[in-house]
């Protein structure tokens, strides 16, 4: 299977980022990938619930959405949009980071809406409280893309790693995690969150992600680690594309998850604990 991973570095202008992700998609496209999957938030990173109340639309009218669909028939691949920041309608404003798998005749094929939010305060000066503008999901979701289940997430959903076995234990072979990391977690968390996930599920693993400085209207920077990665079942690095926004291409065979289960059949050996 040949996967392409769209590595960005999203402003807080949607149409502009759209114009990016374009040209970056079709470079994927004509390398015959099977999959082009793109990192959290493809249309926007901003860090200001006022200019997102403008330039968020829900997604029956996003442009980014229905661009990436018309693209997705015009080539006749399956694009993973890593996730769209949407508005949802509630009343309270809030958004809702959605993921979107986009089948070769343009049609959404799943969505995924983020679970777990990132409410952290990692420093003095670096603090998210993403539940403040955006709802949580409660679904789990999988989707066949073509013979093969695949297990959507979104970025810190990568901490809690019962729900990757879940989705392993349901026949998830590949497991997406697009991602915004920031730079201090990524530097010491991403890869070995990611390669512990795919090692617990003998799953490939497959994480395209922001990178660089995102500026803003309002002078905000946000920095984001980069290094998009793809993981094989066993946990080996098979893919890292670094800090630089691009398009990455890896070929691998499917047949390495049976391998790997068979080899450490950890999905089955589950046992109840008593006194937890």
């Amino acid at each position: 299977m040949k996967i392409g991973i769209v590595q960005l570095n999203s402003s807080d202008d949607p149409s502009e980022n759209l114009d990016n992700t374009k040209s970056l998609i079709s470079d994927a496209a004509d390398a015959g990938c099977d999959l082009i999957c793109t990192p959290e938030v493809t249309n926007c990173v901003s860090t200001s619930r006022q200019w997102q109340s403008v330039v968020l639309s829900h997604q029956d009218e996003d442009a980014t959405l229905k661009t990436l669909c018309e693209i997705a028939a015009q080539r006749n691949t399956w694009i993973n949009i890593g996730s769209l920041a949407v508005t949802s309608g509630d009343t309270d404003g809030r958004f809702v980071n959605r993921s979107f798998m986009i089948d070769p005749n343009g049609s959404i094929a799943a969505t995924y809406d983020k679970i777990h939010m990132f409410d952290v305060q990692l420093s003095e000066t670096e603090t998210y409280f993403e539940s403040s503008g955006y709802r949580a999901g409660n679904q789990a979701t999988l989707c066949n893309v073509g013979d093969v289940l695949v297990g959507m997430s979104i970025c810190y959903d990568v901490r809690f790693p019962h729900l990757y076995r879940g989705l392993a234990k349901s026949g998830a072979q590949i497991l997406l995690v697009p991602s915004a990391f920031s730079v201090p977690t990524g530097q010491a968390h991403w890869e070995v969150l990611l390669r512990a996930r795919a090692i617990e599920t003998g799953c490939f693993v497959i994480a395209a992600a922001q990178t660089g400085t995102h500026h803003s209207r309002e002078n905000k920077t946000r920095e984001t680690y980069g290094h998009s990665l793809v993981i094989s079942p066993w946990g080996e690095v098979l893919l890292d594309a670094g800090r630089d926004v691009g398009v990455s291409i890896v070929d691998f065979d499917l047949q390495e998850v049976a391998k790997a289960r068979k080899r450490i059949p950890a999905l089955t050996h589950d046992v109840s604990i008593e006194g937890l």
